[in-house]
């Protein structure tokens, strides 16, 4: 169990700033006090960022791969500014492993990340003035950054400190073991910055986490040639596992890049400026998902690829994911981090990550498109030993049984049970 009676943390936090104390929104931000924002230039950074974006493409191969055959939609750029925080307050072979498996960048990571989101910030709007049907013809881009740390827990000031210069963000003290106050302030966070289109946090709630780091990202935007609803009809589909159905599909023709290589075909859309939507065909029948390799191939192709007419159908579609992010990163490679031997003591002392999830959802239609997605990574500061995680065990299916002399280990009866009814 965590101590409800440690000194209180973020000690460099302006402390005039005080709690909502409302549910339905979310707390007040403090700030590291005297902190400002540091304003970064892109071109001093540009290997770097190259290399956080090639860390999103991977990021994002993996997400849809891990959502299996079906539809699946995901947040490469959500996951890794969380991760990146995360890795901000780590040490030692913890760092070490995150860096390894992520491809960050050796030098200047977070400066990096400041320059990229600065970047960004260029198109920031409220997610809460879109309106899904007629998303704005200059896109809007909105990517917020929220750390929920329990008031009792002290949390690194120096960590704060590089939040609030590098990220641009403060933290909200709340009270973890009050549940009913503090779900709903973080789903309310959630729900804010997303414009209500992701209304609950995706990672479970736990009143023994200490700290829960979340990222949100909001994209809605025109098209800069719409498409026609009266040009968009049903029209046959093959799925991934070969049936056939009549979806909606739109119709236009455009002149936009156009790349193709062994195995796929690929077009980027524009959107008013800057943004597009890639979409790659497969050249077979197949689960779509891409590999980093194809992902690279198909980036760098449509980068040098010329304009080219194009007579395009593509399906509408509204879809909606939700995942535990675990198993995947994981897999990745990352174990270390997210076990119970890692350190990430700089954040909070014996902190652990107990959960990471995403929840993301995108609408394309003829006018364009609308997508937002909360990354959720929770943790809990552990003093002294470990807590052990109880056994789980089901005897939900036959067994066999013996009743034993534990002295002697002399079986006293011997059984099984086939059907207990």
């Amino acid at each position: 169990m965590k101590n409800r009676t440690a000194a209180p943390g973020a000690l460099l936090l302006a402390a005039a700033l005080s709690l909502s104390g409302c549910g339905a929104q979310p707390p007040a931000e403090l700030r590291a006090a005297g902190v400002e924002r540091i304003h970064a230039g892109g071109a001093d950074y540009t290997g770097q960022i190259r290399q956080l974006s090639d860390a999103a493409l991977v990021l994002g191969t993996r997400l849809v791969d891990a959502g299996g055959d079906g539809n699946v939609v995901g947040s490469p750029a959500s996951l890794l500014v969380a991760l990146a925080m995360l890795r901000t307050g780590a040490s030692g072979a913890t760092a070490d492993e995150l860096d390894s498996v992520l491809g960050l960048p050796a030098q200047g990571r977070d400066e990096a990340m400041n320059a990229l989101l600065s970047a960004l910030a260029t198109n920031d709007g409220d997610p809460g003035s879109v309106d899904d049907k007629e998303p704005p013809a200059t896109p809007l881009l909105h990517l917020a950054d929220g750390l929920f740390v329990d008031k009792s827990q002290p949390t690194g000031e120096g960590y704060l400190h590089t939040l609030a210069a590098q990220y641009g963000a403060g933290v909200f003290p709340v009270d973890f073991a009050d549940a009913a106050a503090t779900k709903g302030q973080i789903d309310a966070w959630a729900s804010k910055n997303t414009g209500g289109r992701i209304k609950e946090a995706p990672a479970e709630y736990r009143p023994e986490d200490t700290l829960s780091l979340l990222n949100s990202t909001f994209f809605a935007a025109a098209w800069q040639t719409p498409f026609s609803a009266n040009a968009t009809h049903d029209a046959e589909f093959t799925t991934a596992g070969g049936g056939k159905a009549m979806v909606p599909t739109m119709n236009g023709l455009l002149t936009v890049p156009f790349a193709e290589g062994p195995g796929w075909q690929a077009i980027d859309i524009p959107y008013g400026e800057r943004f597009a939507l890639r979409v790659v065909l497969p050249a077979v029948v197949s689960p779509p998902s891409l590999s980093p390799e194809r992902a690279r191939e198909v980036a760098a192709a449509l980068s040098e690829a010329g304009s080219t007419a194009v007579d395009l159908s593509l399906p509408t579609w509204d879809h909606a994911t939700t995942m535990d992010l675990e198993p995947m990163l994981k897999a990745m490679g990352l174990v270390l981090a997210l076990g119970p031997e890692a350190d990430f003591n700089a954040i909070q002392p014996g902190l652990v990550v107990t959960a990471a999830a995403q929840a993301a959802t995108i609408t394309v239609a003829e006018k364009g498109t609308v997508a937002a997605a909360v990354t959720q990574i929770n943790g809990m500061a552990v003093s002294g030993q470990i807590p052990v995680p109880a056994l789980r065990l089901a005897v939900d299916r036959s067994f066999s049984y013996q009743i034993v002399d534990t002295e002697t280990g002399l079986p006293l009866f011997m059984g099984q049970v086939a059907d207990p009814r």
